[in-house]
């Protein structure tokens, strides 16, 4: 179809809508950040996107169906405007947006962030006009160009490890007027070119914080990134980096998720059942619950990334009734089944996953069950440790 003539003024009056509606919300606190969501078209970003049907398909997976502005008009440029995020690419496939086809599950891989939790990010890491910033994770650009729209491109460096998602953000950053500098880079590594930086801010996980990101940032400077896993356990972070390098910070509230750095990413485990059949016949019951660490909750969301601490090379998949875990690099793995009240727990290999676990929920319960924002993570050479003055030392994997 062709594009409506007066779409530049819909989308206008949207982007108005969606600032007062941020506002509202709290999520535009700063008269310059609402300034800066009220002049990015954030629908230049997002020339194509997915959006999940109502119904899963016959296997019960989602269906992604594709959504343009030759598809729909209406229904793309709403959602352009809308506090959701949109995803743009799965399994890192690039789409073709002139054919585009639904998909039936999968990864994502790619997407524009909803706009409350850029905008969160990027006044959580405390940026301000002067500072120089790396962000990792470009995707469509659009965080990128409220950066710049706030602190001017001049300051700003953004990378990405896949071209052709960097080659359509930059096609819509110079076309908007914004030209920070940008490059093909793999998160882990930051980027030395432009180094050192004030500000550096993660639109994507890591398992553990890489020591590039600290060697990149300038004594005083503030490092923001979220904390992930392969139990898909997360918590975001704020460190402050010392002089000789070391860096600590605190632990930041509430729920929030990103897609892993593609090398930080789960490595396949074959079939749960293989597993299982590997393991020792004897059980015993279980103290906990894994609904305490699976539950759609805040608290479990945070039990999980402290769980994921204690066993960080573990996995987990529900198969019916029965909940897995599975370690790929120690060979280790536990099974836990329903019985009347309660579970049976049965864990064979050189680690007892499921017990390291219960250990740090027990902890965690005697401990007045503390929140995020009561950990520290101190990373130093050779080590990375998530404290808390109630719980034991909880050491992150190796980078």
């Amino acid at each position: 179809m062709t594009m409506p003539a007066d779409h530049e003024t819909d989308a206008v009056r949207l982007r108005e809508t969606m600032a007062k509606t941020l506002a509202k919300d709290g999520a535009l606190a700063d008269p310059a950040w609402l300034q800066a969501v009220e002049q990015v078209p954030r629908h230049r970003f997002v020339p194509g996107f997915y959006l999940p049907a109502d119904e899963r398909d016959g296997h019960g997976l989602t269906v992604w169906q594709p959504v343009t502005a030759e598809l729909d008009y209406g229904r793309w440029l709403t959602a352009a405007y809308t506090d959701t995020t949109l995803i743009t690419q799965f399994d890192g496939d690039e789409p073709n947006w002139k054919q585009p086809v639904a998909r039936h599950g999968g990864a994502p891989t790619s997407s524009s962030t909803l706009p409350s939790l850029v905008l969160r990010m990027w006044a959580d890491a405390d940026l301000h006009e002067g500072h120089t910033v790396l962000e990792i994770g470009t995707g469509t650009g659009y965080s990128t160009a409220l950066a710049c729209e706030r602190i001017g491109s001049a300051d700003i460096t953004s990378i990405e490890v896949d071209g052709r998602r960097l080659e359509q953000a930059a096609s819509a950053l110079y076309g908007c007027g914004y030209t920070p500098t940008l490059a093909v880079a793999e998160g882990s590594y930051g980027y030395w070119p432009e180094a050192p930086f004030d500000r550096i801010v993660a639109a994507c996980s890591f398992r553990a914080v890489p020591p590039a990101l600290l060697a990149q940032t300038r004594p005083g400077g503030k490092i923001l990134l979220t904390l992930s896993g392969w139990l898909y356990g997360y918590a975001r972070v704020l460190l402050t980096v010392a002089a000789d390098g070391t860096a600590e910070g605190q632990l930041l509230p509430g729920t929030v998720s990103f897609m892993s750095a593609r090398t930080h990413a789960a490595p396949a485990f074959g079939n749960p059942a293989h597993w299982a059949a590997c393991l020792p016949e004897n059980t015993r019951t279980s103290r906990h619950s894994p609904e305490r660490i699976t539950a759609a909750t805040e608290e479990a969301f945070h039990l999980r990334f402290l769980a994921q601490s204690a066993v960080p090379d573990a996995q987990m998949v529900t198969v019916g009734e029965r909940v897995h875990l599975a370690d790929v690099v120690t060979g280790s793995a536990a099974t836990l089944t329903p019985t009347d009240g309660g579970w049976r727990v049965r864990e064979g290999g050189p680690v007892n996953l499921w017990e390291r676990v219960e250990r740090i929920l027990d902890a965690y319960d005697a401990a007045g069950a503390p929140g995020p924002d009561t950990f520290t993570l101190h990373v130093y050479d050779g080590g990375q440790h998530l404290r808390h003055p109630q719980l034991p030392g909880l050491p992150l994997p190796r980078p």
